[in-house]
């Protein structure tokens, strides 16, 4: 998306250059990296050679609190890697501050709107650790179904990982009209 997307208290814009240590201290939160890499530290080079490039060429948007001019953390829409075009994965990193508050939903539903709206999407999907109780709070919230839960054979498994990763959706006839 070349364009940002504003929601009610978020701009959702690309990725620049200047996002870099915003985007390191994200990563390096043990919090919010709990359930991605057991809230292990990415190193600096990683993110700066590999991770922000990818993030500034591709399906990632900065989230910005529009009252602060803060960062409050990121969201991509794309489809999976090697998946169609219109199965569209919505995936969010939050910086802790920004818990609880709604920032998630609200993100997430502004591009399930775009996905469904603008993109043509005939699926919206997103996938999480099953102990991630916050994530899947935020799917539910968005409309999003259970749809399975799955098993992903991980070199180095994480506290949870025991118990799966899980998938829920959404398709544009399941939404309710009154959706934000």
């Amino acid at each position: 998306m070349d364009t940002p997307l504003e929601t009610s208290r978020l701009v959702l814009r690309p990725f620049t250059a200047a996002d870099a240590e915003q985007l390191i201290a994200l990563h390096n939160d043990a919090e919010v990296m709990r359930y991605l890499n057991g809230g292990k530290p990415v190193p600096r080079e990683r993110i700066l050679g590999e991770t922000l490039p990818r993030f500034v060429r591709g399906d990632f948007l900065a989230a910005v609190e529009k009252a602060s001019g803060g960062f409050v953390g990121w969201f991509h829409l794309r489809p999976p890697e090697g998946g169609p075009a219109d199965e569209l994965e919505l995936g969010y990193r939050l910086h802790r501050a920004a818990w609880g508050k709604g920032y998630a939903t609200e993100g997430s539903l502004a591009l399930i709107d775009h996905a469904f709206g603008e993109l043509g999407a005939r699926r919206v999907f997103a996938q999480t650790m099953a102990v991630n109780l916050g994530s899947r709070r935020v799917m539910e919230k968005c409309g999003m179904r259970f749809v399975r839960t799955f098993f992903e054979d991980w070199p180095d498994p994480i506290e949870g990982a025991e118990q799966g990763e899980v998938e829920y959706e959404l398709r544009p006839e399941d939404r309710h009209p009154a959706s934000p």
